[in-house]
């Protein structure tokens, strides 16, 4: 997704159902498989490793003169289309099994997206919330530095995701420019700050795309009881850079946003939050837990809350097979990576409940970035108006030709609908169907060489 939101790592689901990264990925791929016969023999199996996988062990002087070591990761999964593209993450719990779930999330983002980049992720096994902005900014850089010219602005390019920022981004650009001097090398890394060639919209990009995903789908695919936003009530977990901004766009439409939640807890108020109120009770307390006028509630009760539209804008595994039956939502969106797990997915089905998947929902980011990669290599500064117009655009496309591929494949389904009955056709391998098709299609253009 190339952001996400400050959410505790935790998943409600993790004790009542075994959530491995490299699982979930396969199971995924495994549910488009039936659909893609058409396809050279052999030709998806070299999708489901990455193409390389980086890790890296490295020291830092602290500010209190002791030395510790660090672990870093990173991750390409596919090259076919462009050079890599993923994001940097910091945080305690990171394993290479999610690094290499993310990155091919990312290269089905990016296909699907028509975004001429392949799938990568990485990051450092770290609590940023305990170093100081010193320690922070000499993790990066030696994180950069230990991975030398792996990255570079034609072959992987990093980007913000969780507890990196901007700020995090400048310095990955400064080190890699040291260590690569007399080049324009802006383009090595995007979320930067503007003024070292980052691009107007890239912050909101995420959210944005969320909103307007969410605007299409509604418009143009039949989901019982919900038309129009107008008037709907949406639930949203997380209320960080991708959830904030949704859920304004979501209030511009005149939908009513009646739930929040951070790493603290959620609030609710069926007559709908002040927004504003919410994330200046927020910076003022460090919660939203306490906002005058909302009752307070947990994560997950927040997820099973009564809405037309449910957003988990968090981490991964949120909605499981012990809650999905629980979730009373016409719309899931997920802002969030691998919200839903496999299991999760097939129960929501069963309940008619449509689910619109993060390889559309949440690519609102990278599609920024390669606005922002284009830029820089053609030392160029884009208007906002031209920026979000492009992005429009990309993320309406995406989701009409998701509907189209899932109306095709719906009336091409066998007599016999039990031959398919571990594989559920949804948006989810719709989506799936198209990015590994057009990847496909390069592959067979280029060659396998040698």
């Amino acid at each position: 997704m190339e952001s996400v939101e400050e959410l505790s790592n935790h998943a409600p689901c993790m004790g009542a159902e075994q959530v491995d990264p490299t699982v979930i990925a396969e199971t995924n791929l495994d549910c488009a498989l039936p659909y893609l016969n058409h396809l050279q023999p052999g030709l998806v199996e070299t999708l489901r490793q990455p193409k390389r996988t980086i890790t890296v062990s490295f020291p830092v002087e602290m500010d209190d003169g002791s030395v510790q070591v660090f672990r870093g990761y990173r991750v390409v999964h596919n090259r076919t289309i462009g050079p890599g593209k993923g994001g940097l993450r910091f945080h305690p719990d990171l394993n290479l099994a999610e690094v290499c779930l993310l990155a091919s999330l990312m290269t089905w983002k990016c296909a699907l997206s028509d975004v001429p980049f392949g799938g990568a992720k990485g990051g450092v096994v770290c609590d940023p919330k305990s170093l100081s902005q010193r320690e922070l900014q000499q993790v990066t850089r030696r994180f950069v530095s230990e991975l030398g010219d792996n990255i570079g602005p034609y072959t992987d390019i990093p980007a913000p995701d969780l507890y990196t920022n901007a700020q995090t981004m400048a310095w990955v650009y400064d080190t890699y420019d040291v260590m690569h001097s007399g080049n324009n090398n802006r383009a090595v890394v995007t979320g930067k700050p503007l003024s070292l060639g980052g691009s107007a919209g890239r912050t909101e990009a995420t959210g944005l795309g969320c909103f307007h995903a969410t605007e299409r789908l509604v418009e143009n695919f039949q989901i019982e009881g919900l038309k129009t936003l107008k008037g709907a009530t949406v639930v949203i977990q997380g209320f960080g850079n991708v959830g904030a901004v949704a859920a304004h766009k979501f209030a511009e439409a005149g939908a009513i946003v009646i739930a929040l939640s951070d790493s603290q807890g959620g609030i609710v108020n069926e007559a709908g939050i002040d927004l504003d109120a919410a994330a200046e009770h927020k910076r003022e307390h460090g919660t939203l837990v306490g906002l005058p006028g909302t009752l307070s509630l947990t994560n997950e009760a927040l997820l099973e809350l009564e809405c037309d539209v449910l957003v988990p804008a968090a981490m991964g595994a949120q909605i499981c097979n012990h809650n999905a039956a629980n979730i009373h939502a016409k719309l899931v969106v997920e802002a969030a990576n691998s919200p839903i797990t496999p299991a999760a997915d097939q129960i929501l089905g069963e309940r008619g409940i449509t689910v619109l998947p993060d390889i559309v929902a949440n690519a609102g980011g990278v599609i920024v970035s390669y606005f922002e990669w284009l830029q820089n290599l053609q030392n160029q500064s884009w208007e906002l108006d031209e920026i979000n117009s492009k992005l429009l655009k990309k993320i309406y496309r995406a989701v009409d030709v998701v509907i189209e591929r899932w109306q095709v494949l719906q009336a091409e389904a066998p007599a016999e609908p039990e031959e398919l009955a571990d594989f559920p056709l949804n948006l989810r391998t719709a989506a799936l169907v198209i990015a590994i098709e057009r990847l496909a299609e390069v592959v067979e253009q280029r060659g396998i060489w040698p």
